[in-house]
């Protein structure tokens, strides 16, 4: 009741408006662009082979229309690798909030591509647009996450941490709901439903500009105090913020530089040897798991299953539903039961069902009901990867680093991330044809792995500040804490004013006595 309390009054209307707002126009796109070339797919290809027959003369064969296909659906994994690499840059010079104004112009561009694509009689214009959607998702799949994890107190940054998660459901969702036949499902559809990406984001253009930038960006990066202190009090209107000023305030004295680290400072920086590790697991076995195989190739599957045709985009929207629910389950759990039993038991669970799926499909010829085993499963592999999984991930990077590692720790994990989705994209269709029902047996040993690590090497994160998580990876990295003190980083002390914090200019040495007694992580 507590705990519960607390919440509520820590989850101000500022706090929600920015996490639907930012949510809703960068990673609700994330998810339509998974799920919005599943339903068209065959209307794609026949405008591919029809194109190259009024170039060419003549169509092609089979495999070639599907690793034309498979070109169109995982391109936008590479466009999202080139986006992850660009998020260093871009939040420290535009910031959190700015780099997701900036990065809109790039949605816009997409949609003209893929809505004329038909009437240039342009496969290309699909192929580019798909790319730049790519480069969009790539930025905000790590900026998000970011931008919240930075503005929310300890106690709600799981929670808000899984918002972009929960979005990302939805926009899989909405693109299951709208590529119905009866909607946008028709073939003289399909380049409006691929161009329909503009909507949400100029929703967001012309609002989210309205919010302050991170706090922790503005004091850390930007050494801008009254800004911080304006950004606090528009983000925690009834609550007393002295006591988080002194906690950032901590955290950039423990910094041995207030700069950006490098990608390559990051991977040489041996007291974040094990959040670099962890990162990489998490991030890679997130794709690897074989969602976006499901995602990507749904309707597939469900053929394959057995299930009627006239009855399969029917059942994909239920999917969408049950995923959208297993988010906000995740989503309203996260701060009870903390990050590791929603990785461990939602990996663990996608294990089970991965190899479910398998045996269903070796013995639906002999045992009828097996094929609503395997749509069970797949339903099972959805629903365990987005209580867990499809969000803790991109919170975990965000929670395991510092304000100077942080950024570089994003551009990490996005980039595992994407380069794991584009394989598993591309891969997947080849894959199924040579080995049929075990390739799912590989997408079973990735999730009981990443499941394991999380198990015996991930310690819980719940309600502890930044500096708390690295002192407890400080034994595990090689590091011992050394009372010394920091050095001169911030000639500023927190007083109490009115009920809120503000800053003051402290001498030299009531600076080196409050300076004595801090902890600096010293590695071998």
């Amino acid at each position: 009741m507590v705990v519960y309390h607390l919440f509520l009054q820590h989850l101000t209307s500022s706090l929600l408006a920015v996490a639907f707002l930012s949510s809703f126009g960068s990673s609700m796109l994330y998810g339509y662009n998974l799920a919005v070339v599943n339903s068209p797919a065959e209307y794609i290809k026949d405008f591919y082979n029809q194109t190259i027959v009024r170039r060419n003369g003549s169509g092609v064969d089979k495999e070639t229309l599907t690793l034309l296909y498979s070109v169109t659906v995982s391109i936008f994994a590479i466009g999202g690798l080139v986006g992850s690499l660009t998020v260093g840059m871009q939040v420290t010079r535009f910031g959190r909030r700015g780099t997701l104004v900036h990065s809109t112009v790039l949605v816009f561009i997409a949609g003209v591509l893929m809505g004329f694509s038909r009437l240039c009689g342009s496969p290309e214009m699909i192929i580019i647009g798909r790319f730049i959607i790519g480069i969009h998702s790539g930025i905000s799949l790590s900026v998000v996450p970011m931008y919240l994890g930075e503005i929310a107190p300890k106690n709600l940054r799981g929670f808000l941490g899984l918002v972009p998660s929960i979005f990302i459901c939805i926009g899989v969702f909405i693109a299951q709901i709208l590529g119905l036949h009866e909607i946008l499902g028709k073939e003289e559809h399909w380049p409006l439903f691929l161009s329909l990406v503009v909507v949400p984001t100029f929703i967001q253009l012309m609002l989210l500009p309205w919010f302050p930038e991170s706090p922790r960006y503005l004091l850390m990066e930007k050494r801008n105090i009254h800004a911080t202190i304006t950004a606090l009090k528009w983000y925690r209107p009834k609550s007393n913020i002295q006591a988080e000023l002194e906690e950032m305030q901590e955290e950039q004295r423990s910094l041995s530089s207030v700069e950006t680290v490098s990608v390559l400072q990051l991977f040489r920086d041996p007291s974040v040897r094990w959040q670099l590790v962890t990162v990489l697991v998490v991030n890679a076995g997130m794709q690897l798991s074989g969602i976006d195989a499901i995602w990507f190739y749904t309707n597939a599957i469900f053929e394959n299953a057995g299930i009627p045709a006239h009855q399969i985009q029917y059942t994909t929207v239920g999917t969408g539903a049950i995923e959208v629910i297993a988010g906000l389950i995740g989503c309203f759990t996260i701060e009870r039961v903390g990050r590791r039993p929603l990785m461990i038991g939602g990996f663990s669970f996608m294990g089970v069902c991965c190899a479910g799926i398998t045996f269903s499909l070796l013995l639906q010829a002999h045992v009828s009901f097996m094929r609503y085993v395997s749509v069970a499963c797949v339903v099972g592999i959805i629903a365990g990867f987005c209580i867990g999984p499809a969000g803790v991930p991109f919170l975990m990077t965000g929670e395991l680093f510092k304000q100077s590692h942080r950024s570089s720790a994003y551009i990490v994990g996005g980039f595992f991330n994407w380069i794991s989705n584009f394989t598993v994209g591309f891969v997947f269709p080849f894959l199924q044809m040579s080995a049929g029902a075990f390739c799912y047996l590989v997408f079973c040993g990735v999730c009981v792995g990443v499941a394991a690590y999380v198990f015996f090497i991930i310690p819980e994160t719940k309600n502890k500040t930044f500096v708390e998580i690295s002192q407890m990876f400080a034994s595990r990295n090689g590091c011992e804490t050394e009372n010394q003190p920091l050095g001169l980083t911030d000639q500023l002390g927190l007083i109490k004013m009115n009920g809120y914090g503000n800053i003051e200019h402290m001498s030299w040495t009531t600076l080196q006595l409050k300076n004595l007694g801090l902890v600096r992580l010293l590695c071998f």
